[in-house]
């Protein structure tokens, strides 16, 4: 007898979430990726109290956020692909246990060497992790459960960020600086211990036969990585420099080895047609403009409240609630707009309302009228980040779950860095030198500008439609 397809409830079973249990899965993948988001951000503000206590030369100062968001960019798509070829579940506990263990020796660090070490192997667990935990998001959920589910992750990520700057500030002015990777201990063991009671052993779409392309990974983990390191390196040194441009000159290179890798590999990493659908297109395009938006208002807004206005940490921290907020209200409605609305609408109006918010922080006349900018582009940038993963990962197949996941994690991540490099140069040269609030106001009026050139982009690019809202989960 052939085999057949397995129905919703046989898939939800085998994620051991059926009925009301996949909210508590949700739940746990939620609380895990929080910790990832967080790691992107809770630095920031510690850094100056890090420096002096270790302390850290002035080069290795950069290298505490970079470490983490290099390995974790450079890393995704292997860990998206790791996911389809041999199982989330376990990519996802692999991954979690060795960020645990990464935050731990962070947060015990004695000098340099070892906390840039825990950073990036926090970094490599969490490019393990993420893209696994979001394809089990996205297997599990169908129709309008799925759109709220990915609403949440989105929400998750854009909030997670914002509060990172809160729980920055605030560790750092309490415990200590050390408490910023000591808190992801408890939470990371709570959630390891109870993940694998509600996802039981599922299937591979991957053959213990099939040989690993090794040169694929290779070549994508260095472009990825090449990229990354040069879009770092411009917001620091400039555009112009050679440390700049060997990096992203070699990342094209390694990405034109990739896909001809590609194309005569047996059992390729990544098949070149998941890159060329629309759907994937348009969600990562979307994905990287809205993140690059998001990570550049929270990096422009904590230098200009803490170096221009002189607001302690703690201060800083609490004055990115609302911006957190307002992700968190722009996720929520957008996870109900998208089974609702032409995904071109969506797109097309998250990106002008974030535009709109990001000129009224042009215009701010102090911390007050920033922050009121800010919060508005976030609500703009929350919908838009349902409407990225909603378009890439609503019709996906079972065996593209974790590779379509990787994807649009390192849009993430790339669009991220991209934005802080672009506008972080546009401010002050890079921020390594003085801010002023002329360049801030520069800095987000072009954030403005390229709000609304997405917006007008995305009519082109998005797929027409309303995400379908009866489309099954496959199983994973």
């Amino acid at each position: 007898m052939a085999p057949t397809s397995p129905s919703p409830v046989t898939a939800d079973r085998e994620h051991g979430s059926t009925g009301p249990h996949r909210w508590g899965l949700l739940g746990l993948l939620g609380a895990a990726q929080f910790m990832l988001v967080l790691d992107v951000t809770v630095v920031n503000v510690a850094l100056p109290d890090i420096s002096a206590d270790l302390p850290l030369h002035r080069g290795a100062v950069p290298w505490v956020l970079t470490a983490y968001t290099l390995a974790f960019g450079g890393l995704m798509l292997l860990g998206g692909r790791a996911a389809d070829l041999f199982g989330a579940r376990r990519l996802l506990l692999g991954g979690l246990a060795i960020f645990v263990a990464a935050s731990l020796v962070s947060g015990l660090a004695v000098d340099a060497a070892m906390l840039l070490a825990g950073r990036a192997a926090q970094g490599v667990g969490a490019a393990s992790m993420s893209p696994a935990a979001l394809s089990v998001v996205t297997t599990t959920f169908a129709g309008k459960d799925r759109a709220r589910a990915l609403g949440v992750w989105a929400g998750i990520g854009g909030a997670g960020s914002a509060l990172g700057v809160i729980l920055g500030g605030l560790l750092t002015s309490g415990p200590g600086w050390r408490w910023v990777f000591f808190i992801n201990v408890p939470a990371g063991l709570i959630v390891l211990v109870l993940l694998p009671m509600v996802i039981p052993a599922g299937r591979r779409h991957g053959s213990g036969t099939v040989p690993v392309d090794v040169a694929g990974a290779l070549s994508v983990t260095l472009a990825t990585g090449a990229a990354m390191y040069g879009l770092i390196n411009a917001g620091g040194h400039g555009w112009l420099a050679v440390s700049t441009l060997a990096p992203l000159a070699a990342a094209v290179l390694l990405c034109g080895v990739f896909v001809v890798v590609e194309r005569v590999a047996a059992a390729p990493l990544i098949p070149l047609r998941v890159l060329t659908r629309r759907p994937v297109v348009a969600g990562a395009l979307l994905m990287s403009v809205a993140t690059g938006l998001m990570v550049s208002a929270f990096f422009l807004g904590s230098f200009y409240l803490q170096r221009l206005h002189g607001h302690s940490a703690a201060g800083t921290g609490l004055a990115f609630l609302p911006i957190a907020l307002g992700t968190v209200i722009g996720a929520h409605g957008g996870s109900r707009a998208v089974t609702r609305f032409d995904g071109r609408v969506l797109a097309t109006g998250s990106l002008t309302v974030t535009a709109a918010g990001y000129g009224l922080a042009a215009g701010a006349g102090g911390s007050a009228w920033l922050v009121a900018g800010l919060s508005v582009a976030a609500i703009g940038v929350g919908a838009a980040l349902v409407t990225a993963v909603t378009a890439a990962l609503t019709a996906v197949a079972p065996g593209e779950a974790g590779t379509r996941s990787g994807i649009v994690n390192t849009s993430h991540e790339l669009g991220g860095t991209l934005g802080v490099a672009v506008l972080s140069t546009v401010a002050a040269g890079g921020v390594a030198g003085e801010v002023s609030a002329n360049g801030v106001t520069l800095a987000f009026t072009v954030g403005a500008v390229a709000a609304l050139a997405a917006a007008a982009l995305s009519v082109f690019v998005m797929p027409p439609g309303v995400a379908p809202a009866s489309a099954t989960p496959h199983a994973h």
